[in-house]
């Protein structure tokens, strides 16, 4: 994410987190703790579907796999 996007949305996720958990918290450090927060947000996101695409590609092989050996089962005996 660039740095410009990072921030904007730090910005709003800080301001909208302090008012729905009704913490008042001074502009800096609501500033602070929102980007803090995007970016350990996007760090733990990236991981998680990088860890769905390993597990959708283990899928995608094992039916596939299944697949062939069907058909080799079926037509070439």
């Amino acid at each position: 994410m660039p740095l410009v996007a990072l921030l904007i949305v730090g910005v709003a996720a800080g301001f909208l987190a302090s008012r729905i958990l009704k913490v008042n918290l001074d502009t800096p450090s609501t500033i602070a703790l929102g980007v803090l927060g995007a970016l350990i947000g996007t760090v733990v996101l990236r991981g998680l579907v990088m860890l769905a695409g390993i597990g959708a590609g283990f899928v995608g092989a094992l039916l596939g796999a299944l697949l062939l050996i069907w058909a080799w089962k079926t037509w070439v005996r």
